[in-house]
């Protein structure tokens, strides 16, 4: 029964896994790839994880795997999040049908248009080289 369970969660990850790498290759921008390779990465491999912890025969090794899982499941958006905030920094293009943009919003409502908090340009006094 177990390797039942095993071999469900490895076909579940690798197709997490293909539909990361899909996205990777077939989504507009910079941004929006992130998320699906961020997403679905971290379940496909997640699940991948899990198949090694139903299928190991001591406590040991899945209380290890356990840990990797939570470690990939705190890491992985944090990462994300970042990538995607130094890319934007940089002035990346966004996707053409986006509208929404929270980021540009919340540093024009910020004094000094946000310069102060952007770490980036935080010791230039004039805020980002043109």
């Amino acid at each position: 029964m177990s390797a039942l369970i095993a071999a469900a969660l490895l076909l579940m990850g690798s197709v997490f896994c293909l539909v990361a790498a899909v996205g990777m290759l077939r989504l507009p921008d910079t941004l929006i790839r992130m998320h699906a390779a961020t997403k679905a990465g971290t379940l496909g491999a997640g699940c991948i994880l899990a198949a090694e912890a139903v299928m190991a025969a001591d406590l040991g090794t899945t209380l290890k795997v356990a840990a990797v899982i939570v470690f990939l499941l705190l890491t992985a958006p944090v990462g994300a999040h970042l990538i995607g905030r130094a890319a934007y920094h940089r002035g990346i293009r966004l996707f053409e049908k986006t509208w929404i943009d929270e980021l540009g919003d919340a540093m024009q409502r910020a004094p000094n248009g946000g310069k102060d908090a952007d770490p980036i340009h935080a010791h230039e006094p004039d805020g980002p080289r043109s």
